[in-house]
């Protein structure tokens, strides 16, 4: 690889020292680098063009800050976990010497991650003209706003009418989403390569309350129906107001999410009970 750039959490204190550090063990390798952080994503966009590998310093929320600033390009990343859980991340930060050039230098395999999209439909006469299209690596969440009111969500799969409910909010998440929202609100875990969806429902008010496991070419459309207004969420980093009768349609995108991993893919489910249980230890000491 010729050009790396790393990509860091700018409220960790000590991740722009991290960052220069990596950076000089990248140069040592003879590797062309660039540093930026995740936050300016302007900036970090225009870096990115031309780049082999992103390194992504800090946990998941950068990491899917980082998936959003290479979409363009389809630059891999190699997530290093400078927080508490990493799900997404392959190395952890004492590991960041010995491992990471390796990766340079081009060894391990390509994770491929399915991503979705979601199109907003304003209602009214303007909607058509008014319509915005968004993209996202872990979820699209449908739901209230700032009130504590529970929302009307009309559900539509495949064109066929489903079911309307009542709730806090509806999560739609990928694979990779599946460990996020999705899980703290009673879903599912997917394997990472699978392409399916989950649909599922956050505090539901007498209607279903078990989450679908929905297939990789699904068309799923919710329409809300709320007096006040309700909010369209995407990765918990690109919020969108939604008025009444507004239309959300969410499908599996074209785009995906490679990741450059050393640990084999059957690694997964040993690992996924090892962060699950460390979860679990952190949130007992918190109590």
């Amino acid at each position: 690889m010729k050009r790396i750039g790393v990509l860091y959490h700018p409220k960790v204190a000590t991740a722009p020292s991290e960052a220069a550090e990596i950076e000089q063990l990248l140069r040592r390798s003879g590797v062309s680098t660039w540093v930026s952080s995740a936050w300016e994503e302007e900036k970090a966009r225009n870096l990115a063009e031309g780049t082999d590998l992103i390194v992504s310093l800090g946990g998941d929320g950068t990491i899917l800050r980082a998936a959003h600033i290479v979409l363009p390009h389809s630059i891999p990343i190699v997530g290093v976990n400078m927080g508490r859980l990493g799900f997404m991340t392959e190395l952890d930060i004492t590991e960041v010497e010995q491992k990471l050039p390796s990766l340079a230098r081009g060894e391990g395999w390509l994770d491929e991650r399915s991503m979705v999209e979601a199109e907003l439909w304003p209602s009214g006469e303007e909607g058509n003209r008014h319509r915005q299209v968004f993209t996202a690596l872990n979820d699209v969440v449908v739901g209230r706003g700032a009130q504590a009111r529970v929302v009307y969500v009309e559900v539509i799969i495949d064109d066929q009418p489903f079911t309307t409910l009542k709730v806090d909010a509806i999560v739609l998440a990928t694979a990779t989403g599946s460990t996020g929202y999705s899980l703290a609100a009673g879903g599912p875990i997917l394997h990472p390569q699978s392409r399916d969806l989950v649909m599922q429902p956050v505090a539901p008010h007498l209607s279903l309350s078990n989450g679908l496991v929905l297939a990789p070419d699904s068309r799923v459309e919710l329409r809300v129906s709320s007096t006040r207004p309700a909010l369209l969420s995407l990765d918990g980093q690109i919020d969108r107001t939604l008025q009444n009768d507004d239309r959300v349609v969410i499908r599996r995108s074209a785009s995906v999410t490679r990741f450059l991993r050393l640990a084999p893919p059957s690694a997964f489910y040993s690992q996924l009970e090892n962060k699950l249980r460390g979860n679990r230890k952190v949130e007992s000491r918190k109590g």
